[in-house]
């Protein structure tokens, strides 16, 4: 019996439900204040969609042309070098770790002031997500897991606050008195709306990601040629128009000045519209469910990402020790304490959500502008798969150069504003693309 192929509707899920994430309830915030007006502001959101769009379109077809499993080092592997797909996919994990410890910090930047008042602290709250992350490697260690329906729970706790954020717009009575005119960039120049749209658009490619597993399901779609960019157009589509409707939201009620302002008490942004509608048990409420969502991010991270450093242990990639298991409850013991070990390094040494945010972001501009180019090589050395059905996108080269420059701007713009972050960034990269050479050596020795 043939397995059931993927249909329009079906892509078209899986690109949302990959997509959004809990970003959305900080990273407005984050946009706003790098943005000199709104239009940057509001721009930021769009090239953001336009460039996941891209995106997701490009690692479809890199999964079409060369299906893999387990990780993106056998791309790498293929299209450059093992060493490039050892050192991307070691930045990769790194980065998801960070992804992992910023969304830890979004949850406790909303249940903190509930637990230590208007007092709480960067420290106080880097505290609470270190918390949350040593809770849940216990969990996992213990071999607990949520189950699907859990997760299901928290994904609907999660799509209803967004509705919630978005009905906030039809209330003008709860709306801020005043508010910076969206189309106006008067007294600004050119170099500085480009650079403030530069790290704005920092913040929003943090709440766009996730399209990159499209690399996942390009040959289990029906008519893949038409139903995957028509399923990744109108997810993006849905996900762009929510993402912009919540960020109106945020600056019709909360007010664009006010949204800009860094203030420790004022970052829980969802919680703010959500007391301006309920009242202040709306506030508590909307605080400790985002809260719990958080968590139930933090679980799947802690939960997937060591079966990735399994599968790179099980290539040769990383040591076989990462392969080291519990049997009887099925956990990856040292995998699983490793990357949870990285989760709050990162915690310590960036222990606010914007330096996370920067330090994320430049990893996975390495990552994302490098994998997305192995298309270049692919399309070269697969022209034999040319016409057998697999998916082809259209207006190609022009997609994924959209794709890495739009990266390579981002990364280059971190590395102007946030110069020690990208300079730990490439120094992980050339200790790892090293490291993989050493390795080389020190076992044909042995051999």
């Amino acid at each position: 019996m043939k397995p059931t192929k993927l249909s329009l509707f079906d892509i078209t899920m899986i690109v949302i439900g990959l997509v959004i994430g809990m970003g959305i309830f900080r990273t407005s915030k984050d946009a706003a204040i790098a943005s000199l007006t709104p239009a940057v502001f509001f721009l930021a959101w769009i090239v953001g969609g336009l460039v996941a769009f891209c995106g997701a379109l490009t690692y479809a077809e890199i999964g079409s042309r060369y299906p893999v499993t387990g990780g993106y080092y056998k791309i790498f592997a293929y299209a450059y070098h093992p060493s490039i797909g050892f050192a991307i996919n070691c930045i990769i994990l790194i980065s998801n770790a960070s992804s992992l410890a910023g969304v830890a910090l979004i949850g406790s930047e909303y249940i903190s002031p509930l637990l230590f008042g208007s007092s709480a602290t960067d420290f106080a709250e880097s505290m609470v997500a270190m918390g949350a992350i040593v809770l849940f490697y216990g969990v996992n260690l213990m071999g607990l897991r949520m189950s699907s329906k859990t997760q299901n729970i928290l994904m609907i706790i999660k799509i209803g606050m967004l509705l919630v954020l978005i009905a906030a717009i039809f209330f003008p009575q709860i709306h801020a008195p005043s508010n910076t005119s969206i189309l106006d960039t008067s007294g600004f120049e050119t170099g500085a709306l480009l650079l403030s749209f530069g790290v704005a658009l920092k913040a929003t490619s943090f709440t766009y990601g996730g399209y990159e597993q499209t690399i996942n399901f390009g040959e289990e779609v029906q008519n893949p040629q038409k139903n995957i960019p028509r399923g990744i157009f109108i997810g993006i589509l849905v996900i762009v128009c929510l993402y912009l409707a919540v960020s109106y939201s945020y600056y019709k009620v909360i007010g664009f000045e006010a949204l800009k302002m860094d203030d420790p008490a004022n970052r829980g942004i969802a919680s703010i519209i959500a007391e301006k509608m309920f009242g202040l048990p709306g506030r508590y409420v909307s605080s400790i469910l985002l809260f719990v969502a958080v968590l139930a991010y933090v679980n799947v991270l802690l939960l997937s990402n060591p079966r990735v450093m399994y599968a790179m242990s099980d290539d040769g990639i990383l040591p076989a020790v990462f392969k080291k298991k519990d049997e009887r409850k099925d956990v990856l013991t040292v995998s699983l304490t490793v990357f949870a070990a990285i989760c709050i390094v990162v915690l310590f040494f960036a222990n606010t959500f914007e330096q996370i945010l920067s330090f994320t972001i430049f990893l996975d501009s390495i990552g994302m502008a490098t994998s997305a180019a192995t298309i270049f090589v692919l399309r070269k050395r697969t022209r034999h798969l040319n016409g057998t059905g697999i998916y082809s996108m259209k207006l190609y080269p022009l997609l994924p150069l959209i794709f890495v420059c739009t990266y390579v701007f981002v990364g280059t713009i971190i590395a102007i504003t946030n110069p020690e972050f990208a300079l730990i960034g490439m120094s992980m990269f050339l200790f790892f693309l090293a490291l993989y050479f050493v390795a080389r050596q020190l076992t044909k020795k042995k051999v």
